[in-house]
């Protein structure tokens, strides 16, 4: 019987120490706080460069109507480069690759089809085969040191290069001033 008042006692004290505990605030009865408060990580910055564009952004509503694109563009990647595909049915197609990693100066540029152009501030080059008349053309504007943004147009049929490059330029025009 002893045996038994001792576990109920027992079990008594560790409900009210159980209860009083519940009582209590937070952080009461445990021991302040001293020294000082470990520092929050800074915040990332904000990405820069063309890490800070994303390549369907760079043509508005008004922009494709200008270059002649009725639809949205649709994202992609092209290796590591992000990119985006319009694309005109039975006319013709636009891609924008934004190239973080590849300068202008590692770019390889045939000699006999690359034309070095000015787009607003960034200099580049117009690349296409015209003795091919593929119908395609590509401009190619450095952004920085470590950095390219290419414009790349093929018609449908693979015909008229003079109007690809027309295309082209005109995109490049409309999203050089976006450009960092």
């Amino acid at each position: 019987m002893a045996e038994r008042m001792r576990a109920t006692v027992l079990v008594l004290a560790a409900a009210g120490l159980l209860l009083a505990a519940c009582g209590q605030s937070p952080g009461a009865g445990s021991a302040p706080t001293t020294g000082p408060v470990p520092p929050s990580a800074p915040a990332s910055p904000p990405p820069a460069g063309l890490a800070a564009l994303k390549p369907c952004d760079l043509l508005s509503a008004t922009d494709r109507s200008t270059a002649g694109l009725t639809s949205l563009g649709k994202e992609k990647t092209i290796g590591p480069a992000r990119a985006c595909d319009w694309s005109e049915p039975a006319t013709f197609g636009v891609t924008v690759t934004l190239a973080e990693d590849a300068p202008l100066t590692a770019l390889e540029i045939d000699k006999g089809t690359g034309k070095r152009v000015t787009v607003g501030r960034h200099k580049g080059f117009r690349v296409s085969d015209r003795s091919a008349g593929d119908g395609t053309c590509a401009v190619l504007l450095g952004v920085g040191q470590e950095a390219s943004v290419q414009v790349d147009v093929t018609n449908a049929g693979f015909t008229d290069t003079q109007l690809a490059c027309r295309r082209a330029d005109t995109v490049a025009a409309l999203i050089e001033p976006k450009l960092p």
